[in-house]
């Protein structure tokens, strides 16, 4: 009896652990059912530019092409996305503060109608929303860390709730915990394990599929690599 009961015990519990590592469905099919051939090649080619781009100029100019396709495919989530998340990296790049908000504005405005064209809830929109609210508080962080710094966690949150090997969650987290000052828990040794975290997810996300958003990798490389320097 007892071998019954551990047996049917055993097989339970590798039920339910198979039951856990199904693959989640994709949660952006629904929303990406009616972009076009074209529109999935026009936003990987500017992308593809985007993010080769040498200098500041190059970035703006395919930057500026993602704002026309928004325009043009204004009935589609994903083209309002990568033009609010080119504007938010340009404002990163830019140091006059009144011109960082500009972009960042624009970037709200084309992120409110991604929002409301994806419909259900999706981790990337949450993601981006943490992005631009570490934007907004990069601008004057002393006075803006409490409102978004409060949005960013939030937005976080979120996205993990729903699909927790995001890779760009560990890396926002890791980069936001990089920068805070040693004095208040942020540096190298706090950063490192998330990093690495989402390092080892990423080399799981395929990085060829413009309608899944896919960026990061690059950049939560250089900043691992920047952690494990400081800390030798």
């Amino acid at each position: 009896m007892k071998k019954l009961l551990s047996f049917l015990l055993a097989y339970l519990l590798l039920q339910s652990a198979a039951i856990h590592a199904q693959v989640k469905p994709d949660s952006l099919a629904a929303a990406n059912s009616s972009v076009t051939d074209e529109l999935k090649t026009v936003l990987q080619d500017t992308y593809s530019d985007f993010d080769s781009a040498k200098s500041v100029m190059e970035m703006q100019t395919a930057s500026n092409r993602f704002g026309l396709i928004a325009k043009k495919w204004s009935n589609e989530w994903v083209a309002q996305y990568y033009a609010s998340y080119t504007l938010v990296i340009l404002s990163y790049i830019e140091k006059d503060e009144n011109k960082r908000d500009a972009y960042l504005d624009e970037a709200d405005i084309l992120y409110d109608k991604a929002s409301e064209l994806i419909k259900n809830e999706n981790d990337e929109i949450y993601v981006l929303g943490a992005l631009l609210a570490n934007a907004r508080l990069a601008v004057k962080p002393s006075s803006r860390f409490q409102k978004y710094g409060a949005i960013f966690n939030r937005d976080l949150d979120k996205a993990k709730a729903l699909h927790p090997d995001n890779p760009r969650i560990w890396y926002l987290q890791g980069t936001s915990s990089y920068y805070t000052p040693k004095a208040f828990g942020g540096g190298a040794k706090n950063a490192i394990a998330l990093f690495e975290k989402a390092e080892s997810l990423y080399q799981n996300e395929r990085q060829d599929n413009i309608l899944k958003p896919y960026w990061g990798k690059k950049q939560n490389s250089e900043l691992l690599k920047k952690c494990r320097e400081d800390l030798k």
